[in-house]
């Protein structure tokens, strides 16, 4: 609805805003003097911006290029203004950007509310909610906007009492930038204090790289001089380093000041798992700060969602998520890398033909896999922290980055037939030790559930054996397996996949005649083959099994079925291919096979056979009333 006297224009939240905004109000965090923090570091957001956009056009800094934050505060009124010269808003990006809390996430964020206040404002910062943190001090928030190079009179008064609706109106606002105006809940007084806002600038945001302004404390002694500071404007003074702090010495700064620095880039309220902080000089000049966060964001696994380091050439922002700088599989990773060696008017697409690019590139991405060996390396489950939070996200590396393959498939953990559990914790280098006498390929099955894999009849010889099987059941991971052949000589074995041979560590290689089938045996398989007929490409004897009758393996040069499956879904025409049947001729299922004279019972248990290998292999039968009528007719004659 719209007052045409006022020309203000009342708006409703969306739904999901609502209920957003009335767990922000209702204190979801703990600290509640995080706000502060969040308010100058989006002020310090449009600075940058600010900057990056003058540098095509300078009129838009208004004869002003000082960018600053100014924080004030007023204990009689109860409110605190924290204001910005930066790019500010207008009408039509103050209703998107605060009218509409995380529009990519909000439903996310809901349905990931535990209800324990604790673990729930960690999520805060996954969902880009920031500005909304003020209303865990305010009652009513108040936001006057003009974007640089606007005219005077297109300003913009955004308020929200905390309710389903907020308030716009037009107004004359002769500065750029933006003013935000908390009115503080009365039990919230204490943030009115401006000594206790210096100490809290002082210890969340000192290390950003826009200078944050206060007014000069006075101290009058008599009643001229408190006439004399009413009448006098107020002199202001900056109450941080405002310092960039990836320029400073690594001697300089402390564990906190890192932590604290990641929660303003990375708008997190968790502290990060690891960082590398690293000067660079030589043909390239460039300077790197890089996080690996404690936990995932909401769109990790959606590839075209924004994601980068923040890219500043000569300490000047010019992108917010400059992707180019790293791959895709390591699109976790937060941070900052500043060059001399870019030039300044580069626009996105020359970023990405320029050779610079690629080598700073490459560096960063063996930094960051070094970090992660570390990590890895280090006591503690901080590594079992980030396997079990960007795993899968780390195994897309070797089919992106064939360079490092090597130490990407080092960082890779797995379930293994070893733990006995479905904890990924096994490293290929400990699979390595374990390794039998005479072994020499490294065995995995993929599958769709660890049950589905721990179970599988592929593992009755290997387990008679006692040789170690990685258990691989993520969705990505027949896909992985298709690009990571080898690790550290070894090549990998699907034991699921084309002839299996493991006579070197049985000791069985000098027994071939064992191994040769009987003319019985050849004759059954014979029968089996006829009775299925162009259901399976062959049938033959096989070495896998001990206790189940038969079992499905793909041809060597097949898709498997979970990538079959995967790209079917994809809507990727695949290649059609039949299976391999392999069978355990001492099974009780083929000799009675064997012996049944009613052909069209015997082809009935040779169905039976095929189709108990199909759901053992965890597919989909074609026609499973079938399956079931044949089952029962079997069973009760």
């Amino acid at each position: 609805m719209s007052d045409t006297a006022t020309q203000t224009e009342t708006h409703g939240f969306q739904t999901e805003a609502k209920q957003l905004l009335h767990l922000m109000i209702h204190s979801l965090y703990s600290n509640k003097e995080i706000f502060l923090r969040e308010l100058i570091s989006n002020a310090s957001d449009a600075a940058d911006k600010l900057r990056f956009e003058a540098l095509e056009n300078a009129d838009l800094f208004e004869n002003d290029s000082e960018l600053r934050v100014r924080i004030s505060a007023d204990s009689e009124a109860n409110t605190i203004t924290i204001s910005d010269n930066g790019i500010g808003m207008s009408k039509e990006e103050i209703i998107d950007n605060l009218g509409t809390i995380a529009k990519s996430g909000t439903a996310q964020f809901l349905s990931s509310l535990s209800g324990d206040q604790k673990s729930d404002s960690q999520l805060i910062g996954q969902f880009g909610v920031g500005f909304y943190s003020a209303f865990i001090v305010a009652d009513k928030v108040v936001v006057e906007s003009r974007r640089a190079g606007d005219s005077a009179d297109s300003g913009v008064r955004w308020s929200c009492e905390g309710e389903a609706e907020f308030q716009v109106e037009a107004i004359d606002r002769a500065e750029r930038g933006t003013a935000i105006t908390l009115h503080l809940k009365s039990d919230e007084s204490e943030f009115a204090n401006e000594f206790r806002l210096r100490n809290i600038v002082k210890k969340y945001s000192d290390h950003i790289a826009v200078a944050v302004e206060m007014a000069k404390p006075e101290y009058p002694t008599g009643e001229e001089e408190e006439q004399e500071k009413e009448e006098k404007a107020p002199e202001f003074e900056v109450v941080n380093s405002a310092k960039a702090m990836w320029t400073r010495s690594r001697s300089e700064l402390k564990d906190e000041d890192y932590k604290e620095f990641y929660k303003h880039i990375g708008h997190d309220f968790q502290d990060p798992l690891v960082w590398s902080h690293n000067r660079v000089e030589g043909k390239l000049d460039y300077t790197s700060l890089l996080y690996v966060p404690a936990h995932a964001p909401f769109d990790l696994y959606n590839r075209e969602a924004p994601k980068g380091l923040k890219l500043y050439i000569q300490r000047t922002f010019i992108m917010d998520d400059a992707e180019q700088f790293l791959p895709l599989y390591l699109r976790f990773v937060k941070g900052v890398v500043d060059s001399a060696d870019l030039p300044l008017n580069v626009s996105r697409e020359i970023l990405q033909q320029t050779p610079a690019v690629d080598s700073i590139r490459s560096a960063l991405s063996k930094r960051v896999l070094d970090m992660l060996g570390k990590l890895a390396n280090k006591e503690g489950d901080d590594y079992q922290t980030f396997w079990n939070t960007f795993g899968p996200v780390l195994k897309e590396g070797p089919a992106e980055d064939h360079g490092n393959k090597e130490k990407i498939a080092s960082l890779l953990r797995f379930a293994s037939t070893h733990t006995g559990n479905s904890d990924q914790t096994v490293a290929l280098a400990d699979y390595l030790e374990r390794m039998k006498e005479g072994q020499e390929k490294i065995y995995f099955l993929t599958a769709d559930s660890y049950s589905a894999a721990q179970n599988s009849p592929y593992l009755e010889v290997f387990r008679k054996h006692g040789i170690e099987v990685l258990l691989l059941t993520d969705r990505i991971d027949e896909w992985l397996m298709s690009y990571l052949t080898e690790f550290d000589g070894k090549s990998f074995q699907d034991v699921a996949r084309g002839e299996l041979d493991l006579g070197k560590i049985t000791g069985e290689e000098d027994k071939p005649e064992d191994d040769k089938p009987s003319e019985e045996q050849t004759a059954l398989v014979e029968r089996v083959k006829e009775l299925l007929g162009d259901t399976v490409e062959d049938v033959r004897t096989s070495t896998r099994l001990t206790d189940s009758p038969a079992c499905l393996v793909v041809g060597d040069q097949d898709v498997g079925m979970q990538m079959r499956r995967i790209l079917e879904a994809a809507g990727q025409a695949v290649p059609e291919s039949k299976p391999i049947l392999e069978v355990n001729a001492e099974h009780d299922l083929l000799k009675q096979l064997d012996v049944e004279p009613d052909e069209d019972r015997a082809g009935d248990l040779a169905l039976l056979m095929f189709e108990q290998a199909q759901l053992a292999a965890g597919e989909q039968l074609d026609d499973p009333s079938a399956f079931v009528q044949r089952l029962n007719k079997l069973l009760f004659k």
